[in-house]
């Protein structure tokens, strides 16, 4: 299919940017679908202002589109989709688990601390959090879109690159 599809007159990179839009789109309808549940059943509320939960959703969403080149860069990179999908958890396990989406940074060894302090997932975790719960964001918004944006670039430009270099035309 992917041979097919190169071959006719459209650019190269149209499929991989295809591909990533549309991890977009079933992100954002995820997102509406655990919205709606943890609004009905489960009585979520959002403490800051609607602009505030708006922006807070659209960090996620546009973190959630840099993973997604992460994770182009890794199925361009493996044999096979069983790989693939390997591959796609091994490094966001530990950078998950090594930030404040599960237990504050202060509580973990000092050494972990700088790291998870760092971490892309602990300040886009915390600008959301602040967002949604209308407390001060600070610079977390800031960063949440300067990681996002640095991660496309990095990851899109690999993917892009790696992609034209794997099959014939």
């Amino acid at each position: 299919l992917v041979d097919r599809l190169r071959s006719l007159p459209m650019s190269r990179s149209a499929v991989l940017i295809g591909r990533t839009v549309s991890d977009l789109v079933r992100n954002i309808i995820t997102f509406f679908v655990m919205l709606a549940v943890s609004i009905w059943p489960i009585g979520f509320r959002f403490e800051g202002s609607i602009a505030e939960a708006v922006l807070a959703t659209l960090l996620l969403l546009l973190f959630s589109f840099a993973l997604s080149w992460v994770q182009a860069l890794m199925g361009l990179s493996v044999g096979s989709v069983e790989a693939a999908n390997s591959a796609g958890f091994i490094w966001m396990f530990p950078l998950t688990f090594v930030s404040s989406a599960f237990v504050p940074p202060e509580t973990m060894p000092g050494w972990l601390q700088p790291i998870a302090e760092n971490n892309p997932f602990t300040i886009v975790t915390n600008a959301g959090r602040a967002l949604y719960n209308g407390n001060p964001v600070g610079n977390d918004a800031i960063y949440s879109i300067l990681w996002s944006i640095g991660i496309i670039v990095v990851f899109a430009s690999l993917s892009i690159r790696k992609f034209n270099r794997s099959t014939v035309a």
